[in-house]
Order: structure tokens, then C-alpha cells, then sequence
């Protein structure tokens, strides 16, 4: 329960005000302290991050009149009989039924007010357990988070990166961007949303992809397409393609290998932290736009010599409806 931490901790001492402070002393001193102990100002300093969090409750608390007033109301009432195990609760109860158990149990004479509980309280606790608030405060929590987005290259997906986001206030978070990340994916930032009385929320980055002139990632597979001569289509062929390594790899192309067939490279793909995919190849058959007298010849020789061979002899039974 929020109200044994509220026992446990002077939310005006760690603001360093006075008990009887106004909203704007507060407020004031809520923003010295937060610009001094900010993480994003006191990166890996643990001793800041947690008086950063400290404030941030104490301040969530003090700044709402009606949780305020329950603050101290509460601590008015004194630490001891909270303390865990402490008076006839035990254990079990964490010490609160020594708190109420004079108003409520043990057979000791209700005092007047609604719900036996004394007028002074009853409006704290809501008018009593009947009906209504409870008066008991959720647990603190955890501030919200932030989003944001970035664009990246097609190297920095597969290799990995680091961007610097600028935030309105002049600070700069920089983000590590994994090797093997997708368009559209989300990377968090753990601690670098917005404050909350239970620590900051995260900040949650959208990265975006720019696209490859060359390369098309599908999955974690890379395709690309290779044109071929036609005569290293027809009689096979040794080609050499890049990689996403920056290397060559070499790719046999089988003789009488049609145009748009995709062969594939074993392990040359993208690498995840799951595994690494292939690189496919698709073959596109190159036809030359210009011939010049001897290679004119030889495709009409090579023309004359498959006289015989028609592609498209089955196409009219194909197409019948």
C-alpha cells in the first residue's frame, strides 16, 4: 500500500521544504532538483537515478491537494504502529491491524462517527469500508512512455548503427540500433520516458528502413537481379555477385538456365540474433541492343541451326479456354 511508504518517507524533506509549503514552493523546488538529478544529465550515476525517483514521488504526492491531505493525515497518526509485525497485526497483516483494530476489532468501543471510524478520519478513509473509496492509494507508478521515429540506411539495418535523437530540451539520447533490424520495427529505451513516482517510463523508438538500389531484403533473406549473356544462359557459367559483406561469391549457373529463374546462396543473407538467411539470385537474360557484323553471323548461323526448336508450339492449347 502507497500509505506505508508514505510513513516511511518525509516527501518534504527530500523536496527540502517546509511542512506548510505552497504549491508553488514545490513546484519550484521539484524542478531545481529534477534538472540536477535527471538521468539523461547523470547517465550511469545509480545514486542519481534513485534520488531522481525519490523526488519524482515526493512530488507527485505533495502536489495533489487530496493526496497531500492523506499524507498528513497519515503521518499524523504516526510510523511505529505501520511498521511490519509491529502491535496485535503480526506478521501477517503487516502492522495495520494494530491501526485499526481499536476502531473496528478486538471488541474496544467503536468511537462515534460514520462507520465507527472518528470524524476526524472519516474522511480520510471515505466514510468507512462499507461502500466507497477505501482510502487506501495504488502503489506508485511508472511514468509513461514516449515514442519517437527514425530513418536509417539499408547498411545501418544489417550492420547495425547509432542515431542521436535531440529532444525539445537540448539533450541528446543516443539509441544502438541492432544489426538485423527490420522497416518498421521498435527499439526501447529503458528509463528514458517521462517521470513517474515508480522511475520513468521507456522511450520507444520506431526505425525506418531506406530502401537499396540493389539490394531487396525479404524476410531475412537478400534477393538481387544478375543479368547474364545469353550464351552464359544457354552453355552455363561461372558468375561472380556481391554479397551484403561487400565481397564476391560465386554462382553456377546451369546451362540452359531460362530468364528469371532465382538460385540460391546458402548463409549470405541478413544476420539475426535466430539465424541468417540466403542471398537469391534471379537471372535475367541479357539481349544486346547492338551487334556488330561478326556477332550478327553467328546469330543468324545459331538461328538457321535451331530452326527446328519452337518455344511457343504448345502456346494456342495452353491459352484454350
Amino acid at each position: 500500500m502507497a500509505s506505508q511508504d508514505w510513513v516511511e518517507k518525509d516527501f518534504y524533506a527530500i523536496l527540502g521544504v517546509a511542512k506548510d509549503a505552497s504549491d508553488v514552493d514545490i513546484k519550484k523546488a521539484y524542478r531545481k532538483l529534477a534538472r540536477k538529478y535527471h538521468p539523461d544529465t547523470n547517465s550511469g550515476d545509480v545514486a542519481s537515478e534513485k534520488k531522481f525517483k525519490d523526488i519524482s514521488e515526493a512530488y507527485s504526492v505533495l502536489s495533489d491537494a487530496e493526496e497531500r491531505q492523506q499524507y498528513d493525515a497519515i503521518r499524523a497518526m504516526g510510523g511505529a504502529r505501520f511498521a511490519p509485525g509491529a502491535g496485535r497485526g503480526g506478521p501477517a497483516n503487516g502492522g495495520f491491524e494494530d491501526l485499526f483494530g481499536g476502531l473496528f476489532g478486538g471488541g474496544a468501543r467503536q468511537p462515534a462517527g460514520a462507520g465507527g471510524i472518528p470524524p476526524e478520519f472519516a474522511d480520510l478513509f471515505g466514510g468507512g469500508f462499507g461502500g466507497g473509496q477505501t482510502g487506501f492509494q495504488r502503489a506508485p507508478q511508472k511514468g509513461s512512455d514516449r515514442t519517437a521515429s527514425t530513418s536509417i540506411s539499408f547498411a545501418g539495418s544489417i550492420h547495425g548503427t547509432t542515431v542521436s535523437l535531440r529532444e525539445s530540451n537540448g539533450n541528446v539520447i543516443e539509441v544502438k540500433i541492432p544489426a538485423g533490424i527490420r522497416d518498421g520495427q521498435k527499439v526501447r529505451q529503458r528509463g528514458k520516458g517521462n517521470p513517474g513516482a515508480a522511475g520513468n517510463g521507456d522511450l520507444i523508438i520506431t526505425v525506418n528502413v531506406k530502401p537499396h538500389d540493389f539490394f531487396i531484403r525479404d524476410g531475412d533473406n537478400i534477393r538481387i537481379h544478375v543479368p547474364v549473356t545469353f550464351a552464359e544462359a544457354a552453355l552455363g557459367s561461372n558468375i561472380h555477385v556481391p554479397t551484403l559483406d561487400g565481397d564476391n561469391v560465386t554462382v553456377r549457373v546451369p546451362a540452359g538456365n531460362p530468364s528469371g529463374r532465382t538460385l540460391r546462396v546458402k548463409g549470405r543473407g541478413v544476420k539475426t540474433p535466430k539465424g541468417t538467411g540466403d542471398l537469391l539470385v534471379t537471372i535475367d537474360v541479357s539481349v544486346p541492343h547492338n551487334l556488330n557484323k561478326e556477332a550478327e553471323e553467328a546469330v543468324k548461323a545459331f538461328a538457321a541451326a535451331t530452326a527446328d526448336a519452337d518455344p511457343r508450339h504448345d502456346l494456342a492449347a495452353r491459352a484454350r479456354l
